[in-house]
């Protein structure tokens, strides 16, 4: 019998920490949806303590996923983990993870404590996670650089204290896959079955995976990851990469499996790109755009004749069908349904009905449809934040020689305002122009634009990011349409709307960092 290794997956909790990926409940749902779908054995919903939007987040995902074990975070401090537990009051399969810091240089610099009161905090917060749920996680924060007598001194008190899964974090990605399998295959002896062991790396030397696939090989059976490879600095390891280098490389990991049903791994890569608003680079391993594409002659020549020459894995292995053209002006209800399905999007009988509106309007713009137009569409589409502001009309004129103008018309409140305004460039004035409309002053951080599929019609995704009223935290906006002004617009507008579904606070702390 193989033995399982879990797939903790931290996309919404760790991956929420890379610079502008701030998502809202309903976002966050989204994603706990198609994780469990892509059979993710625990999911890290969020901080329960660090914001009251992210404890409500993790509540509501409780509601909703029903088969992978739900997980909080918390600080190895009494408040974090009452929180914690209180947000996973209705979770079926519950998670308490809390953590504290075990280095030399993070317990005298960072938190000003000796060793031995590490340990008793350490305890005492593995105790009471413990009174709340019999499935505990402790963390030892930057284990990576931490004395080995102490990790075994530290592990072996929280596991009398009740701890069940023990978390061996590279926080600051310093280890070396060599150096990591040797510090896991130790603790490994040294705990046997009392636990499992874990790893959670990070990439700021570009070895997270390589870090994590040789713990496995040393005696890991859980692996902390984050879909796309998202989370602070450079990322975490990356879950896609994790299990198809385990998948492909089964003579290398013939004792061990995941549970993660590979096929889900392309279209769970494409949502939380679409919400995040951060593409992975066309590069990159597994999902990335150039992932299975083939320029070289020799090569093309390769894979007609027999795909293995160039190819370690097959396209529809991770749910990636390319070159397909799915839908078109005159299909119905009844294909379109089938269609969303089979690409893993269940939605209710309402927002089925403005999904497939507003594939309609599109298909009567554009040539061939495919399936990245439809996921895009929905997800950028389809929400449940409340549109305060909604785009009516957008005029702009602009040329070389004259002064970038925009009119727009929004709807607010039942009343239909129209007012135009000038600026350094088009999207500029447009931007300008809905500020004095709704009257709160936008901060640009960040404007992205990029084609969703092929062609001269292709759709463009427009994604902003924003601060809005002076405030620090930005908000981010997406924007789909085939012109680029109106997407820039509507992406513009969704900030906008996201913002003010926050208000009226906003209390956010970073107390996380780190794990």
């Amino acid at each position: 019998m193989k033995e399982r290794v879990y797939i903790f997956d931290t996309t919404l909790r760790d991956g929420e920490q890379s610079p502008g990926a701030s998502m809202n409940t309903e976002e966050k749902i989204k994603i706990a949806i198609q994780l469990q779908r892509l059979g993710v054995d625990i999911i890290e919903a969020g901080f329960a303590a660090a914001s009251p939007g992210d404890f409500d987040a993790i509540r509501r995902i409780c509601e909703v996923v029903d088969r992978s074990r739900v997980c909080s975070l918390a600080r190895a401090v009494e408040g974090d983990i009452v929180k914690a537990a209180d947000s996973l009051r209705e979770a079926r399969h519950k998670r308490i993870h809390t953590f504290i810091a075990t280095s030399p240089i993070h317990m005298e610099h960072k938190l000003r404590m000796k060793p031995d009161e590490v340990i008793r905090r350490a305890v005492e917060a593995v105790k009471l996670a413990r009174s709340f749920t019999e499935d505990v996680e402790f963390s030892c924060e930057d284990a990576g650089r931490s004395e080995m007598p102490f990790l075994k001194e530290i592990l072996d008190a929280v596991i009398e204290a009740g701890a069940t899964t023990l978390n061996i974090p590279d926080t600051v990605g310093y280890r070396l896959p060599q150096e990591m399998g040797a510090m896991i295959k130790e603790l490994h002896a040294h705990v046997g079955e009392r636990a499992i062991l874990s790893v959670h790396c990070h990439n700021d030397l570009g070895l997270a995976v390589a870090n994590s696939l040789f713990s496995v090989m040393n005696g890991a059976r859980q692996v902390e990851c984050t879909v796309n490879g998202l989370g602070e600095r450079a990322g975490n390891a990356a879950l896609e990469e994790v299990v198809m280098a385990m998948r492909t490389r089964s003579d290398m990991f013939e004792n061990v499996e995941t549970g993660i049903n590979t096929r889900e791994i392309y279209p769970t890569s494409r949502l939380v790109a679409a919400i995040t608003g951060i593409e992975p680079q066309p590069n990159k391993a597994i999902v990335g755009k150039n992932a299975f594409a083939h320029e070289s002659g020799i090569h093309q020549d390769g894979i007609l004749k027999c795909q293995e020459t160039y190819e370690i894995m097959r396209a529809e292995d991770i749910g990636l069908e390319q070159n397909r053209l799915v839908l078109g002006k005159h299909s119905g209800r009844h294909a379109f349904k089938e269609r969303i399905e089979a690409l893993g999007f269940e939605l209710k009988p309402d927002d089925f009905e403005k999904a497939f509106e507003r594939f309609k309007i599109l298909a009567d713009k554009k040539k061939e449809i495919f399936d990245d137009d439809i996921r895009m569409l929905i997800a950028s589409e389809i929400t449940n934040i409340p549109q305060a502001y909604e785009l009516v009309g957008l005029q702009i004129a602009d040329c070389s020689a004259g002064v970038p103008s925009a009119a727009v018309t929004i709807r607010h409140n039942g009343e239909t305002i129209t007012d135009a305004g000038i600026g350094d460039g088009t999207i500029d004035a447009i931007f300008k122009t809905i500020d004095r409309i709704s009257n709160h002053a936008g901060l640009l951080k960040d404007y992205r634009v990029e084609a969703v599929s092929q062609g001269k019609d292709a759709l463009a995704k427009v994604v902003v990011n924003v601060q809005f009223d002076g405030g620090k935290t930005a908000v981010i906006g997406h924007g789909l349409s085939i012109d680029t002004m109106l997407a820039s617009a509507k992406a513009y507008i969704g900030a906008l709307n996201s913002y003010l579904s926050m208000l009226p606070s906003d209390c956010r702390i970073d107390s996380c960092e780190g794990v």
